[in-house]
């Protein structure tokens, strides 16, 4: 019987992902400065798809379409910059996984009856259904609120968690959202796990007695629907009024569309791109939450983390020139005070997360990032987080969903080092300019 059952799910996942026929994804690994900064250029002549970001000593993974597979390859060869294969079959790895978070679900739902947004890679609605039951079974210190609709009118829903209803003017902000990127699909779980902590199985009461909490799990929920429906890899939002060629190439990269130096490095005016910027900064609907709940709480806010994936790394401004700011020394404490306890916990074939300015570990420059934008309004301290995963250990293309809970565990002792840290360095936003 259960022979019967894998062999049913195999062919309903068998005619999915057609149209990543052909496509191979490759580890590259380079071994200068001079490398690392070429990464950029070779992505933009070959349409790469950046999946993990190489840095000095560890490989990335990129996804390439079969056209420019000989001339990407020739390129590398040409700069002396080493690769290798990561998944010579792409259509047949997201198969793969299709099975692993098809058997996860049944194994979670024959053991506790119902599905949790932390323990799988679920869909939005799982998520929003969440959100609304854990407000209403925690209405003392959760408050579910509607930020806004996305292009495509679906909820934008965020919590408030906080013990004093948000009032007391001297409590410390700290601010984490996900899923910007659709297809990253790791990072939903983190921040609903972050909301299991602060409100099902709290271990950590001076976070709730020190901070008030913003927790939006995912920015983009059109995108994030449509990269489990119709495209996994989908990265960008779903608008279709940016361009003349929306229509057909819809979407806005939200994590290039924030005002901060704005579509003038690492962006693209193509609206088929990956990291096309938008019409102008915060286009978006999607970013507009963002921006309005910065704005709102900018007065309060320690600490914002955006959760991305993947690469193991802590990043922090200014991610289009990799000058430092002002706030340089206490981003790099507290960005390692955050590693150092994930890194305590974590498993021996997860990457140590590397901390620092973003151009200079990435070694290319972006504009336009929400973590740029929020520390230049006046946030002290602020992190793109990228999450790990994509180890040459695992099976399938993305990291195996039943490490999704070791994921949620470590990353949330990140983020208490990080809350700490950036209370224990909190000034008062009046008393900062």
């Amino acid at each position: 019987m259960k022979l019967l059952a894998v062999l049913l799910l195999c062919g309903a996942v068998y005619a999915k992902h057609e149209q990543y026929i052909g496509w191979k994804s490759y580890y590259v690994g380079p071994k200068s400065q001079e490398h690392l900064q070429s990464i950029g250029p070779l992505a933009q002549e070959f349409e790469l798809d950046i999946l993990s970001h190489p840095i000095l000593g560890r490989e990335g993974v990129v996804l390439v379409k079969p056209e420019h597979q000989d001339g990407f390859t020739k390129a590398l060869e040409e700069q002396g910059i080493a690769y290798r294969i990561h998944t010579a079959d792409v259509k047949n790895a997201l198969d793969l996984d299709d099975i692993a978070i098809e058997t996860r679900r049944r194994e979670n739902l024959a053991r506790s009856g119902r599905e949790f947004p932390y323990d799988n890679y679920q869909e939005i609605e799982v998520i929003d259904d969440y959100l609304i039951d854990v407000a209403s079974r925690y209405p003392d210190r959760a408050t579910l609120v509607l930020g806004g609709n996305s292009f495509e009118g679906r909820p934008i829903y965020y919590l408030k968690i906080s013990t004093t209803n948000f009032e007391n003017n001297s409590k410390p902000v700290i601010f984490i959202d996900g899923g910007i990127h659709a297809r990253e699909w790791i990072s939903p779980p983190t921040v609903t796990w972050a909301i299991h902590k602060l409100l099902e199985n709290v271990t950590e009461p001076d976070l709730l007695d020190r901070f008030d909490w913003i927790l939006l799990p995912v920015v983009n929920p059109d995108g994030y629907k449509f990269s489990f429906t119709t495209t996994r890899f989908w990265r960008k939002t779903r608008s279709t009024d940016q361009s003349s060629i929306s229509e057909t190439c819809p979407g806005v990269d939200g994590n290039r569309n924030f005002d901060f130096f704005w579509n003038t490095v690492g962006t693209s005016n193509n609206a088929c791109a990956d990291t096309f910027a938008g019409s102008q900064a915060f286009s978006e609907a999607e970013t507009r939450v963002v921006q309005s709940l910065l704005h709102e709480h900018l007065h309060r806010i320690a600490l914002y983390l955006t959760i991305h994936s993947y690469g193991s790394m802590f990043l922090y401004p200014w991610g289009h020139d990799g000058s430092l700011s002002n706030n340089a020394f206490a981003l790099q404490i507290v960005g390692v005070a955050m590693a150092d306890e994930i890194f305590a916990l974590s498993l021996p074939h997860f990457p140590r997360y590397t901390v620092g300015n973003s151009v200079l570990v990435i070694g290319y420059p972006t504009s336009g990032a929400s973590e740029d934008y929020a520390h230049f309004i006046g946030v002290p301290l602020s992190y793109t987080v990228e999450l790990p995963g994509l180890d040459s250990g695992l099976n399938g293309f993305h990291l195996n969903p039943r490490y999704i809970q070791q994921v949620c565990y470590e990353t949330w002792e990140g983020i208490v080092a990080g809350a700490r840290g950036a209370g224990d360095l909190f000034v008062p936003y009046a008393e900062r300019n």
